[in-house]
């Protein structure tokens, strides 16, 4: 599969210090008139007007900036190694359908679970055009990780999606525990534990987990890094091969691919990317037998921008 590429993730900088470039790109979603972008080592959400033009218009192929939205609140140091310690490690983006008090849905970014500093999330709202609405709610998901970790005690949730009425998130298998897997879970209870008022936590939920084995790469295991659901519940799924032994260091990419689920997690397809990227997000539209989708990568390296990139699968 050939990677086209559309943009680099540049932001508009201002008196708050933010930089001027989103760098460790780690999941988005696009809702109406606006693409969202996470990254793990930011405070902030990287916001994108589309202006009108659509997934294929000036909006995501121009190079205009975005805009920082901060959702945490503090501030992270500059030394990577302090950094790599405090950040929130946001690996998931996902929108959620109506519930309670978002009649337009939600934003739920999700941390990775890899060390107990990496347990939260935040919940923000949306309106109807598919902006932010409202302030931003933190949310605590140590006692859902906790149990998880029961099954995986290398935790690395790397993505997260709706499919029908489950919640779905995404092991990422790393070197010393090469398994990835699919966990599902009831998104009603989900969206009840997300509707209280005061503060907001997940709490343990009844899963099911499925593994999922993609293979390997000059001998490094494929994970998991995104996924997004089709309207048949088939999902479409970025993973990379990164050569590292553990859920904490970063390592160099050896290769990347695109595949496709069926909605009990059989593997249908796999194709690897060129150029190889460290690809972290995706978004998957259909339309007719086309697959279009948008691919954004982390740059593991914070004076470079993350790159968004297009491609097209066929079935």
């Amino acid at each position: 599969m050939n990677l086209q590429p559309l943009r680099r993730l540049t932001l508009a900088t201002s008196q708050t210090a933010t930089p001027d470039r989103l760098s460790a790109a780690s999941g988005i979603v696009v809702a109406g008139e606006f693409m969202y972008a996470i990254a793990d080592d930011e405070l902030h959400l990287g916001v994108f007007d589309l202006g009108g033009q659509g997934l294929s218009g000036q909006g995501l192929s121009g190079q205009g900036a975005g805009r920082w939205v901060r959702i945490f609140p503090g501030d992270l140091p500059d030394a990577a190694a302090l950094r790599k310690a405090r950040k929130p490690d946001l690996e998931a983006l996902l929108r959620l359908p109506p519930f309670a008090a978002y009649p337009s849905g939600a934003l739920l970014a999700l941390g990775s679970g890899s060390t107990p500093g990496r347990r939260g999330g935040v919940l923000l709202g949306l309106d109807g055009a598919g902006a932010l609405s409202g302030a931003p709610r933190a949310v605590d998901l140590s006692a859902l990780y906790a149990a998880l970790q029961r099954d995986f005690p290398a935790l690395n949730i790397e993505g997260a999606v709706v499919r029908g009425r489950d919640l779905v998130l995404l092991q990422r298998a790393s070197g010393g525990h090469p398994y990835n897997a699919l966990i599902r879970f009831p998104l009603d209870d989900a969206l009840q534990a997300l509707s209280v008022g005061g503060d907001l936590r997940l709490p343990a939920l009844p899963a099911t987990v499925s593994r999922v084995e993609l293979g390997r790469i000059d001998g490094v295991a494929l994970g998991f890094t995104d996924a997004a659901a089709l309207p048949d519940g088939r999902l479409i799924f970025s993973a990379v091969a990164e050569n590292v032994d553990d859920t904490y260091h970063d390592g160099p990419c050896v290769g990347a691919a695109i595949g496709s689920l069926d909605p009990d997690g059989r593997l249908l397809t796999l194709e690897f990317v060129r150029p190889v990227r460290k690809i972290e997000g995706i978004d998957a539209r259909q339309d007719g037998a086309l697959i279009r989708l948008l691919l954004v990568t982390d740059a593991d390296d914070r004076g470079a921008a993350a790159e968004l990139f297009s491609a097209s699968l066929t079935f």
